[in-house]
């Protein structure tokens, strides 16, 4: 069940990530640094499967593993849902911008990791990412498809966020976590691909 769920978690981020890919012709380039954030977020996700089915056929692929799963909980999928915000809202944020959100993330890992609150931390951004994407899905309205999209995505990323070994809430999707971000990803790029993004905005906000 495992080997299959991150066969099926590297098919589907994959396809994703091209997907986006194929999507950002369509938008100008003031949108292309938030198009290429959420690229990069189903890349290093499908890259995390990849590696985890690898490790399950024998491959000495494990610390690998690990370090591409932390980078697509911690970093990837928080890009997605920020990408998602931007283009909902019709931010425009330049490249620097985009560098020092990317830095931040790893700046905040770094120290909840120093200070022994990683898996708080893990739950807390999986949270907010899950709520940014309902959010962005709800700006939608009343375009069915991307709300429908954005709540369902929200939903499946807070049904696989990690919660602490400690903490007194059960998590019984637990081990389902690659297959519901199988399922999250091809919806969070029918969301993405459906955003309006700064070209549709006569006077967008520069940050």
């Amino acid at each position: 069940m495992e080997l299959l769920q991150s066969i099926l978690l590297a098919l589907t981020a994959g396809v994703s990530a091209l997907l986006i890919g194929r999507a950002r012709r369509r938008y100008g380039e003031a949108d292309q640094p938030a198009l290429f954030s959420a690229l990069l977020g189903f890349i290093l996700t499908a890259a995390s499967a990849a590696c985890a089915a690898a490790s399950l056929f024998g491959m000495d692929l494990e610390e690998a593993h690990q370090w591409l799963e932390r980078a697509s909980l911690l970093l990837g999928l928080p890009l997605i849902a920020v990408a998602a915000l931007t283009l909902a809202r019709r931010w425009v944020w330049s490249r620097p911008n985009w560098g020092r959100v990317v830095l931040g993330l790893c700046v905040f890992f770094e120290l909840a990791r120093q200070l022994g609150w990683s898996e708080p931390y893990a739950f807390g951004l999986m949270l907010t990412s899950a709520l940014l994407v309902v959010y962005a899905g709800a700006l939608q309205w009343p375009a069915s498809l991307p709300t429908l999209a954005g709540l369902a995505a929200g939903a499946l990323l807070l049904g696989a966020a990690p919660l602490p070994n400690g903490g007194s809430i059960i998590q019984p999707l637990g081990d389902l976590g690659p297959l519901l971000l199988a399922i999250a990803s091809p919806l969070l790029t029918i969301l993405l691909v459906r955003l309006p993004g700064s070209t549709r905005e006569d006077s967008p906000a520069v940050a």
